[in-house]
């Protein structure tokens, strides 16, 4: 070898870009994981938030404060009123009240052009529990994939 020879050989450039396309190799599972466990960690913060503003929208209907008919429950009509705001019928001057900000969309649904509401299967309060198929109100949401979670369950049963 000469003094004055720079750069690496072709056997030393080969044996790196070995080592690195098996490092990068050895990382792609552990970075799908962390994706699939973010998206998670959306989806049971978005049925935490939409299951809370159901049921304080609920409790405003029992309470006299949103306007229901005597044969209805207290639950919305549509999952968008949640964010699109309710009159509240004791103000005076028919102030809004406004229970989320926006609907959060289901991170697993892989329904492309549809609406962050159309994203998730909807009860009614007076459907069977396992049916949700919609209905006269919105009583609870489920996400409408048909994978499983990293825990095994279902994420239409979270």
């Amino acid at each position: 070898m000469s003094q004055h020879q720079k750069g690496f050989t072709l056997i030393e450039m080969m044996v790196t870009l070995t080592i690195m396309a098996t490092l990068a190799a050895a990382a792609l599972p552990a970075v799908g994981k962390y994706t699939t466990r973010q998206k998670e960690q959306e989806l049971t913060l978005a049925l935490q938030q939409i299951r809370d503003a159901l049921d304080a929208y609920h409790k405003l209907a029992l309470a006299g404060r949103v306007a229901k008919t005597a044969d209805e429950l207290g639950y919305p009509k549509e999952l968008s009123a949640l964010s699109k705001g309710v009159v509240d019928i004791t103000s005076a001057n028919k102030k809004m009240i406004y229970l989320l900000r926006h609907i959060p969309r289901d991170p697993f649904c892989d329904c492309g052009g549809r609406s962050n509401e159309e994203t998730w299967k909807l009860r009614s309060s007076t459907s069977q529990p396992d049916n949700f198929d919609g209905g006269r109100d919105v009583y609870d949401i489920r996400s409408s994939s048909t994978l499983s979670g990293s825990n095994g369950i279902p994420y239409a049963q979270w």
